[in-house]
């Protein structure tokens, strides 16, 4: 039978240290041995080569055979009831007898094969009164520590205590993987490393995923000499997966690393959150250190622990600021809904807008109008800021602490705007809010200067100096907590309700003025209709007076008779022009010239039945229908008046005994000739009836004022309504037109410019 041993001899460089299979080293270190059994039978596949030194037996003689043949029956037996009890979550280590020694076995439990890792077992194993302690230990400091950074020094204090190392720190990633220690334990001999900075390449990438699935470490002696793993040599490619190995050796460009350091031994527990790695419990002695089983799970329990107690505590830290910011948001949620008109810009100006997520200063941008609290970047900088925010993430928000990071031009306001929090308001293009930082200028001590290599173009070598090299961040803001950001949202929520109050409020101001204009048109209308009655009467009352005369037989040779009636009638005359010059001169003075804006027809013409109800509701049968319709340039108020005018003609010429039905539909687009742009599009919308109709030669008369087709007394009205909606629509720039068949209905054709 051949063997073969598994060891990864590949040099480890920068070419391939970021995929060194970390995993497979086809070592282990030489405090136990290894063996891994094929599943069902316990055939004996992998071995390391150190057997003969615990039991007496070397490789050669244990590759191959049964596990139950070279130990007995009754150790055999042992494994595999552990392995049916395990065979999902793994258990306690196993104590085992093998060639009349007694060891502590770790079982590693997967479909095809055991991994059986095998240690001396040592004197003063742990107590069940050990444990209780320890829980009832951690429990006091559940009770007591008031912080996580408190609870943390704590687990290192027990943790140190527990395992006697030289140093026990807890290691927190940020969310770049750089390490920094925020608790400590070490003995007087050693210098702190508590506060220092540790570079993400310290700990790679698969390492990291290592320390995620196998939550803990050991490395007994730095000095030692791995131990090579030997299989039967009957497969190509034949390797051993020691990710949950407690033997397993190390890389050794961290083996270097530690020497560096001057470290002998070390144990490191990973500390999880939300299946994320949030930090390490590290160990470090100076000298050898082997811990024994037992104490290795009490240093486990303690990490447990820990992890256990993060969420909470970060909850709990989250709660209390959440505390302090929801008062200042309270304040500006009453302060908007409190019925009172707050304009904008005082509004702005709360300083509760920056409390409520502890900002230094804050802009708002509403109808292209700039508005801000506190030291921000001069307008022309905004404004390019927020065509670029626009372009970054326009339907949503986001936050940095960092802005430079993604939009290089802010490095020139670092100290008013690093850091932002940033919602887009929706309303038009640029309409934002922004919550602004200054930048921090924190000082970050790094337990080395971190320039380890990252590209291809250096060696990888482990770092040679660990003294403390400070480092100044600039242009980076204290980070944005979550209590902050929830506070944000939840006022830009608010805010946004508020603008639209305003915004109906304005509109429902501005409904009152037309209303009052429509009111005072009405009256104006009533002074010209007396008027018409009277005041243009009277003249030419008078003209045909003095003209009677002047034709009349008493008139003949009295010249001055008739020059004095001629002069008469002249006066007359000129006060008719003058009254009828009036009229017009104050027509056009009255003239409403709105702005265009883009207005939904759907929602005029909903707007125009509402106003119509009454008038509706007071006809039998009447059925009014209307399609998609697009939305035009014009304004609001005077196409509710000209769809207004259109219905109730049609509602009003009804044939007797026939149901009024009408239609407003939406027939696309087209061109147009009388316009004189041969390139200009209208979208064409159709009003249609049942009505009386008229006659195809009256379809240009009817939109003449005064133009009645029908007796007073069959049909009322002032013959102004289709003359008035010709005039809205030419102040659109559209055309209106007719067609009918009499007897049969009417048909009002729209044409809005696209």
């Amino acid at each position: 039978m051949e063997f073969k041993d598994i060891v990864n001899r590949d040099l480890v460089n920068l070419e391939n240290c970021v995929d060194e299979p970390i995993h497979i080293p086809g070592t282990i270190q030489p405090f136990g041995f290894l063996l891994a059994l094929k599943a069902p039978d316990l055939l004996i596949d992998f071995c390391s080569a150190n057997t003969f030194d615990f039991c007496g037996l070397t490789y050669e003689q244990l590759l191959g055979k049964s596990f139950e043949e070279v130990f007995g029956a009754e150790q055999a037996s042992a494994v595999k009831r552990y392995v049916l009890a395990h065979e999902n979550i793994p258990g306690a280590p196993l104590a085992l007898a093998l060639m009349n020694k007694v060891f502590t076995c770790t079982i590693q439990v997967s479909p095809d094969q055991y991994l059986l890792e095998f240690e001396q077992q040592q004197e003063g194993k742990l107590q069940v009164a050990d444990l209780y302690n320890q829980a009832k230990q951690l429990a006091v400091y559940m009770q007591s520590a008031g912080t996580l950074k408190m609870l943390c020094q704590s687990v290192a204090d027990e943790t140190r205590a527990i395992t006697g190392y030289d140093r026990v720190m807890i290691y927190k990633f940020d969310e770049n993987y750089n390490g920094g220690v925020i608790a400590e334990s070490r003995c007087e001999s050693v210098e702190p490393f508590i506060g220092l900075h540790y570079p993400h390449t310290d700990i790679p990438a698969q390492a990291r995923e290592l320390y995620l699935t196998n939550l803990f470490r050991v490395i007994t002696d730095v000095n030692d000499k791995p131990v090579p793993i030997y299989t039967i040599a009957d497969l190509p490619g034949k390797n051993l997966d020691l990710s949950m190995s407690v033997l397993r050796s190390v890389s050794p460009i961290h083996i270097q690393y530690l020497k560096n350091m001057g470290v002998g031994a070390t144990m490191s527990v990973s500390l999880k959150h939300h299946d994320k790695l949030w930090g390490l419990i590290v160990c470090h002695h100076y000298s050898p250190m082997y811990l024994t089983s037992d104490v290795r799970v009490a240093a486990q329990l303690q990490a447990h622990f820990l992890s256990s107690q993060i969420s909470v505590r970060e909850v709990a830290e989250e709660y209390e600021l959440a505390k302090k910011i929801n008062s200042s948001l309270d304040e500006l949620v009453s302060l908007i809904f409190s019925g009172d008109d707050i304009p904008i810009d005082s509004l702005i100006h709360q300083k509760e807008l920056l409390t409520i997520c502890n900002a230094s200063s804050v802009i708002v941008v509403l109808n292209d109008e700039i508005y801000s609290q506190g030291n921000v970047p001069a307008e022309a900088e905004i404004r390019k800021l927020i065509n670029w925010l626009h372009t970054y993430n326009s339907r949503t928000g986001f936050s940095t602490s960092n802005l430079s990071l993604l939009y290089p031009d802010a490095k020139k306001w670092c100290t008013a705007l690093s850091g932002i929090i940033y919602y887009s308001l929706g309303a038009n293009i640029n309409d934002c809010i922004i919550w602004c930082r200054p930048e921090l200028l924190e000082d970050v001590t790094w337990a080395g200067k971190p320039t380890k290599p990252q590209t291809r173009e250096e060696r990888l070598t482990p770092r040679t100096s660990f003294a403390s090299w400070a480092e100044v961040k600039k242009c980076e803001g204290q980070k944005w907590q979550k209590p902050e950001l929830v506070a944000t949202a939840s006022f830009v929520n608010a805010f946004q309700r508020y603008v639209y109050l305003v915004y109906l409020t304005k509109e429902e101001r501005k409904q009152r003025q037309l209303n009052e204009k429509l009111r005072e048109a009405n009256v104006e209308l009533e002074n010209m209709y007396w008027i018409g009655s009277h005041d243009l009467k009277e003249p030419l009352r008078k003209i045909q007076m003095f003209a009677s005369k002047i034709i009349s037989d008493e008139s003949a040779g009295n010249f001055d008779m008739i020059f004095h009636s001629v002069k008469r009638m002249n006066d007359s005359a000129q006060r008719m022009q003058l009254l009828i010059s009036d009229i017009l001169s104050y027509s056009r003075l009255s003239h409403v010239d709105e702005k265009l804006t883009m207005v939904s027809l759907n929602e005029v013409v909903t707007s125009v039945l509402e106003e119509l109800y009454d008038e509706i509701s007071a006809l039998d049968a009447v059925k009014i229908s209307y399609g998609d319709l697009p939305d035009v340039s014009g304004a609001t108020f005077f196409l509710n008046q000209l769809f207004v005018n259109l219905l109730r003609n049609s509602l009003k010429f009804t044939r007797p005994g026939v149901p009024p039905q009408v239609s407003i539909n939406y027939e696309g687009e087209t061109f147009l000739p009388e316009s004189g742009d041969p390139e200009q599009l209208f979208y064409k919308i159709v009003v249609a009836d049942n009505g009386i109709g008229f006659d195809e030669k009256f379809k240009e008369s009817i939109f003449k004022v005064f133009t009645r087709l029908h007796a007073q007394s069959s049909y009322g009205g002032s013959g102004v309504g289709l003359a008035l909606c010709r005039k809205i629509m030419t102040n659109h720039k559209g055309y209106i037109t007719a067609g009918s068949v009499p007897g049969v209905g009417a048909e009002f054709m729209l044409y809005f410019p696209r």
